[in-house]
């Protein structure tokens, strides 16, 4: 807890636990960071599922970031995404364009995004300096990015404990923003959901999720790593995490392992799971993620496509594409191995069978002449985030509300590819943002991001991104910069100030979705 009631400078805002103080930016908007929406999991709290935070007396400092449940140093990654230390995990951070006053009608009502990040469902931040959410609040928007917990915490399936508990943690984020936006000027009927790799599952998870309904009016899945965890897979894992920390795999056994242990426990459970590069992009393939949203019959019933199929969420606009090259980054490291391999021999090594594999061979031939690891890094990307679009866009044929698609197609000129995490400074316009230049180069062209940030402003403000909607013209697909790498289709303006719509953007991974 961190009240004070010592007089301060900065916006106080009264909140259902109690009032918090934020801070004013020079640019003139506000944030309030680190407020907790839960109480913290720890002691007989931490397998539980959230519970309401305790009231405090005073107003409460919201002046810097919360604990974290990702620990320790991670060393560089793709998005610079830090870790705090701290019990009190459960939090969010509120950016607004300033706080409302009884004079001030304007100030009120205005549109809310809420931001799940991503990491795997094992790591991420929503302290990365990425998600800073000042631009979209100079745009009048209500930003609030959230904290949920990781790994086996969040996920583990056991005896005793609820399952889904870091799913539980986005409903109850979400039930803070339904009752204490309107104090911060965001309209609670007027939700945007958002997220990134596996933020972009969670919001496809939430989608299909009957119990999340009523807390969201719409969606925006970046770059979606769709997991459905089986129960039968699900308790195999908390199996072998139990036998590594040598407890029984129940609620009891594991509430006698330290976070610490138990964490390193889980990263050595993954090193086993990966071996060569190779198998390991094979292994994913095959098991996909290994901690996610369980299919346990009651708070996730069933596959989030099989509920999208069937109208969940079906009255709800959706925004959803991916990068070009999510994974070719990775397989990189194969160019010399693979130099002499046929790419069809590449993929029955990866399990492909004859006929999907002459299909994807002649949907990908310009991917294809560019090396076999360039193909397989494609390979990887389709099988594991782009047949995500058209899968979903199927599913949600009969919906009542329209389905978008993009592609962000602009190639890193440091790391080649149009890669995984590439896309995200663009659609927060936070290019200056540390750790940018890593990935997008000392000059990201400022036009991509006024399209990309533009795009979802309009979607947040009123459901529409502003092109022509997969629900209207199935496979219509908007290309955000210049054309993928290797292919000869896409956007043609190689600084991205503008974008094409492709008639069929997904067309090369019809051979997966046909699997």
């Amino acid at each position: 807890m961190r009240p004070d009631s010592a007089s301060a400078p900065g916006p106080v805002v009264a909140t259902g636990a109690g009032p918090v103080r934020g801070g004013h930016r020079p640019d003139g908007t506000v944030a309030f960071l680190g407020i907790p929406y839960a109480k913290p999991p720890v002691g007989e709290l931490r397998f539980a599922a959230p519970e309401p935070v305790t009231p405090w007396d005073g107003i409460r400092d919201a002046l810097s970031y919360g604990a974290t449940p990702q620990r320790g140093d991670l060393g560089e990654t793709l998005i610079p995404e830090p870790s705090i230390p701290g019990d009190d995990t459960l939090s969010i951070n509120v950016f607004a364009p300033g706080v409302p006053s009884s004079t001030d009608s304007d100030a009120a009502g205005r549109p809310v995004l809420v931001y799940i990040h991503g990491g795997g469902f094992v790591q991420g931040s929503p302290a990365s300096p990425w998600y800073d959410g000042a631009a979209f609040a100079r745009a009048g928007i209500v930003v609030v990015t959230v904290s949920y917990r990781l790994g086996f915490d969040g996920f583990g399936l056991m005896p005793g404990a609820p399952t889904n508990r870091a799913v539980r943690d986005w409903i109850a984020a979400l039930e803070w923003v339904r009752e204490n936006i309107s104090a911060f000027g965001g309209d609670p009927g007027d939700v945007t959901v958002a997220g990134q790799s596996a933020g972009g599952g969670a919001v496809l998870t939430l989608l299909g999720m009957p119990a999340a309904q009523h807390l969201f009016s719409r969606g925006l899945a970046i770059s979606a790593a769709l997991t459905n965890v089986p129960p039968a897979r699900a308790a195999s894992l908390t199996t072998r995490l139990a036998e590594l920390v040598g407890v029984a795999p129940t609620r009891e056994g594991f509430a006698r392992v330290d976070e610490l242990t138990l964490l390193h426990a889980q990263r050595e459970l993954e090193k086993q799971r990966r071996g060569s590069v190779l198998s390991s992009v094979r292994r994913r393939l095959a098991d996909g993620l290994s901690w996610g949203p369980v299919i346990d019959g009651d708070l996730v019933p069933q596959p989030t496509l099989d509920a999208l199929a069937d109208g969940v969420g079906g009255d709800k606009p959706l925004v959803l594409g991916t990068t070009d090259d999510e994974f070719t980054m990775i397989t990189d490291g194969l160019t010399d191995r693979l130099r002499r391999v046929p790419a069809a021999l590449a993929l029955a090594l990866l399990g492909v069978h004859h006929a999907a594999r002459v299909r994807y061979v002649r949907a990908n031939a310009p991917k294809r002449r560019l090396g076999t690891a360039a193909f397989i890094g494609r390979y990887a990307t389709d099988r594991v985030f782009r047949v995500t679009v058209p899968e979903v866009g199927r599913a949600r044929a009969r919906a009542t509300a329209s389905t978008w698609a993009y592609r962000f197609a602009w190639a890193s000129p440091t790391l080649r590819w149009s890669l995984h995490c590439l896309d995200v400074p663009y659609w927060w316009n936070r290019l200056d943002a540390p750790g940018v230049a890593r990935l997008a180069g000392d000059a990201p062209p400022q036009a991509l991001a006024d399209a990309m940030h533009g795009a979802a402003v309009a979607f947040v403000r009123t459901g529409d991104p502003g092109w022509t909607s997969w629900s209207a013209q199935p496979g219509s697909t908007r290309v955000f910069g210049a054309a993928a790498s290797g292919d000869d289709t896409g956007g043609t303006d190689v600084d991205g100030a503008t974008a094409d719509v492709d008639a069929d953007g997904y067309a090369s991974v019809a051979a997966l979705v046909r699997r």
